[in-house]
């Protein structure tokens, strides 16, 4: 239940998709009409296999993110003609996080010994 108290707040979106091959042509054009369809989108990456989509989403809670987030390919896949593929991988980051990961210095080798953010 949404009360006063719940703010909303900006979540960085990944969700990765994907399955059997798709016409990269075909693919393209889908989410060309996606990107009409849902303007919000921030990034989109695809080959013939999968597809990566990023975006902002508000929600009080990094599950109401998530919840929106795995429902996004299918719920547009017949309006705009996406490949019949699946949900692979979902990334959620609150805002702050998101854009700490983005100043932050590469990691340390695998190796090496570890490090605090």
């Amino acid at each position: 239940m949404f009360s006063v108290t719940d703010v909303p707040r900006l979540w960085h979106v990944s969700v990765t998709v994907g399955g059997d091959a798709n016409s990269v042509t075909e693919t393209h054009a889908a989410l060309n009409r996606l990107q009409v369809e849902r303007p919000f989108l921030d990034s989109l990456r695809y080959d013939e296999h999968r597809a990566e989509l990023s975006y902002w989403e508000e929600g009080a809670t990094i599950v109401d993110a998530a919840s929106l987030a795995l429902r996004l390919w299918d719920e547009h896949r017949f309006t705009v003609g996406l490949p019949a593929w699946k949900v692979l991988g979902l990334e959620v980051l609150e805002r702050d996080v998101y854009h700490a990961r983005q100043v932050a210095e590469p990691l340390v080798a695998v190796d090496s010994a570890p490090r605090r953010f």
